[in-house]
């Protein structure tokens, strides 16, 4: 119990730590680099929306479906803007509710980065021209490329810590409060009914190829948005004093540690064996604490587990 209570003391005296090297310099200059990266996130998905998918006449899903489909309407009413991409802004405006929601709910930061993914997004789109013809000669050709370039621009944009807006930033609600899930099936979820409902106003072939799209859009993201990938870590190690690589690992990542005394079958030498619970994005960080401890520790990842219980997801 006393070496329990010690170890708590020292958590909670590096999470402090921590935290006040957070507001450092050192800290802004980290997220201040990943502002570029999300730049690049929103134009990857930008140029597969506007190149690839905009001229099948297909739409996207979540918000920025009802942005294309609300440009639709105006365009058949007789109001086209000069040819303006207007859904970009439509898309913005309808974030804006959403992004106030979200503010009361999510980190400062998490909401800056979002804030300016939607915008770059929405000034890209308004930028980047929509081709006359196909670039590939396939339909069903170009609606898995739009699908898996518009969804690594998003996988992007989150992996950054930040959010595309829509649908993704309630899907992120979702998945933080419940535990279970991810970003792109809620997503995918959300997008059947948008698509049902909009067969009621187009053919069947625009709906069955713009599902197609949302199908791969969402595998893209998931599979580049790391912090929604449950990770099981196993650290073997032979330090005498694992203390303060305990306190490191729970203070710097806030995650919990089962340890387990064992033994070598081979030799009979004690070892220790952690057991660890981390999202993907998380394991660089794990590893690099071990190894600076222990550059001999023995290190096994098990990715896409899934977890019950009382388990912190943590998307941004």
């Amino acid at each position: 119990m006393k070496k329990e209570q010690s170890i708590e003391e020292l958590v909670v005296k590096e999470e402090e730590k921590i935290a006040r090297n957070d507001q450092g310099t050192k800290a802004v200059k980290k997220e201040s680099m990943k502002f570029p990266v999300i730049l690049l996130g929103a134009f990857i998905y930008s140029v597969g929306l506007n190149c690839f998918l905009r001229p099948l006449h297909l739409y996207s899903g979540g918000f920025m479906g009802f942005a294309q489909l609300f440009q639709e309407l105006l365009a058949r009413a007789g109001i086209n803007f000069g040819g303006f991409n207007i859904s970009g802004v439509f898309y913005y405006l309808m974030n804006v509710p959403g992004l106030v929601i979200a503010a009361k709910k999510m980190r400062k930061r998490f909401i800056i980065k979002t804030v300016f993914a939607v915008t770059a997004i929405t000034v890209l789109l308004s930028v980047i021209p929509i081709p006359d013809t196909l670039i590939l000669e396939d339909r069903l050709s170009n609606t898995i490329v739009a699908g898996l370039i518009c969804g690594a621009g998003i996988g992007i944009i989150l992996w950054m810590g930040a959010c595309d807006g829509g649908m993704n930033i309630i899907g992120m609600l979702i998945v933080m409060l419940k535990g279970k899930g991810s970003v792109g099936q809620i997503s995918l979820a959300t997008n059947v009914v948008l698509y049902g409902v909009m067969l009621f106003m187009f053919d069947i072939s625009t709906v069955i190829y713009s599902l197609i799209y949302s199908v791969f859009n969402s595998i893209a993201a998931d599979k580049i948005h790391t912090q929604n990938i449950s990770s099981q870590v196993t650290v073997i190690t032979k330090l005498k004093d694992t203390k303060p690589m305990e306190v490191e690992v729970m203070g710097r990542l806030n995650r919990g540690m089962t340890e387990i005394d064992a033994s070598g079958i081979f030799t009979g030498e004690p070892v220790k064996m952690f057991l660890i619970f981390v999202s993907k994005y998380e394991v660089s960080r794990l590893r690099a604490i071990v190894k600076s401890y222990d550059p001999s520790a023995f290190i096994v990842e098990t990715a896409g587990v899934h977890i019950d219980g009382n388990f912190v997801r943590k998307l941004t």
